[in-house]
């Protein structure tokens, strides 16, 4: 499996955990992100991760900035990209089954470092449930 990551300032902290997580399971990851606390603009980091899960680079992207929603709004720009900001695990499982999101956007402010890594581990390995689920995946996309 292949994870790109992007984060801002507020998603250092956590970005380092994500990866030592990630490649404990043998996971290969792009970064990204910064790598420092440093203030910084959120898009520069979203496009490279959405751009690779697009292009079928990477099996899933994983973003984090303070509340999630500005890397949620950039990355759902992109077409094929179904991006879902989760601060609770519930919702990752609900995101990946019913809404086959491809990238997991994180609130770093508003999480924990043991619920990330919950989050992280419930989004790589919860499954699309196709179904009923799939017509209404299918109808996501713009019109353009």
């Amino acid at each position: 499996m292949k994870i790109s990551i992007g984060n801002d300032h507020a998603g250092t902290e956590y970005k380092f955990k994500i990866i030592e997580f990630l490649k404990s399971k043998n996971i290969e990851v792009t970064n990204y992100g910064t790598d420092s606390s440093d203030s910084v603009d959120y898009p520069d980091f979203v496009h490279p991760v959405a751009k690779d899960v697009e292009n079928k680079q990477v099996d899933f992207g994983i973003l984090l900035c303070g509340s999630a929603n500005g890397v949620a709004m950039t990355a759902n720009k992109y077409h094929g990209i179904r991006a879902g900001l989760c601060w609770k695990n519930e919702i990752v499982e609900l995101i990946r089954q019913h809404n086959n999101a491809n990238i997991l956007c994180i609130p770093a402010r508003y999480t924990t470092e043991q619920e990330v890594i919950k989050m992280v581990e419930t989004f790589i390995n919860t499954e699309f449930e196709g179904g009923r689920h799939q017509s209404r995946v299918d109808k996501i996309p713009s019109c353009n």
